[in-house]
């Protein structure tokens, strides 16, 4: 089980993380679409730590048998759905980038004919 010290120390780590989320989300610096999925983690984080038996619960309703496997796997599906995503969004503007500079090219050819 969690000590009372533990609980105060990852709560406090994670509303500081989320505060600052916030901030970066406020200032422009980190998209929000990219920022959502860390808040979720972040309050997931938070109610695990607020209520420790959550875990166990969990993984008993889940059917594993620790409720450390369970936060294992939960990181590794975690991780893999967010490589899954970043590369898609990486896709997706690498698309754009070459339309962009094709239509940039295009553009400049039609200003040098002018000339």
């Amino acid at each position: 089980m969690i000590t009372l010290k533990s609980q105060m120390i990852i709560i406090g780590l994670v509303l500081i993380t989320l505060i600052y989320f916030v901030n970066m989300v406020r200032k422009h610096q980190l998209d929000l679409r990219y920022a959502l999925s860390w808040f979720a983690v972040g309050v997931a984080i938070l109610l695990m730590a607020c209520f420790p038996g959550i875990m166990d619960w969990l993984a008993r309703l889940i059917g594993i048998a620790s409720p450390v496997n369970m936060l294992f796997f939960f990181g590794f599906v975690f991780t893999l759905i967010l490589v899954f995503v970043l590369t898609y969004s990486v896709s997706r503007m690498s698309n754009r980038i070459k339309v962009l500079t094709q239509e940039l090219a295009m553009l400049k050819k039609e200003m040098n004919d002018r000339k």
